[in-house]
């Protein structure tokens, strides 16, 4: 048994067209932010759903091929950096998810989407604490932003391989923030975040 199938949660799958909504990359002092939505189909379910954040990354890529084939529908949207620095990152996040509801093929009858805040939406919406653990659709659509999200930034490390967005996806660890002082910033750095800005300055 790999360490992705123990102690899987008992996920709920609400009756319906609910769609679940996650995102990646709030956090990151570069790339964009992610979302992801997502509504299954329960004639179709899929087997070891859980947090994004607690799945190799092996069994992340294999769940998101399967949410792709299996879902009633998914979509994936972002907020670009430079809409983080304008917005600030919660609204940014909220747009990226206004967008992700609005790329569904399927008009979900309401949402529940992950945290504490939900964004402005034309169907009935609930946030859910914890809800990557605990909803099927809010699991399924974290495992979409984070595996579209880490792929990104594999590109950008293309582009900027001095920065180490492979081994952290843009995360403030001591690596990237060393590379900050030694490199300065990039374009897609978020100049609106404390340790981007105080390189800056």
């Amino acid at each position: 048994m790999s360490g992705d199938t123990l102690n899987l949660p008992e996920l709920i799958v609400p009756p319906g067209l609910v769609c679940g909504i996650d995102e990646a990359g709030r956090g990151p002092l570069a790339g964009p932010v992610v979302a992801a939505a997502v509504i299954l189909d329960a004639a179709r379910p899929i087997s070891g759903l859980n947090d994004s954040k607690k799945l190799s990354e092996k069994k992340r890529g294999e769940l998101a091929a399967l949410i792709r084939e299996r879902a009633v529908a998914w979509a994936v949207a972002e907020a670009s950096v430079e809409e983080i620095d304008r917005l600030n990152i919660l609204n940014a996040t909220m747009l990226a998810m206004q967008r992700a509801v609005a790329g569904l093929a399927v008009t979900p009858e309401r949402v529940l989407v992950d945290g504490n805040r939900c964004p402005p939406l034309p169907m009935p919406a609930e946030a859910v604490v914890k809800g990557d653990g605990k909803i099927a659709s809010i699991a399924a659509a974290s495992i979409l932003a984070k595996t579209v999200r880490d792929a990104g930034m594999l590109a950008l490390h293309a582009r900027y391989p001095q920065y180490g967005f492979d081994r952290h996806m843009g995360y403030p660890t001591a690596a990237h923030r060393a590379a900050l002082e030694i490199y300065g910033a990039t374009p897609v750095h978020r100049k609106s975040f404390g340790p981007v800005a105080r390189c800056l300055s």
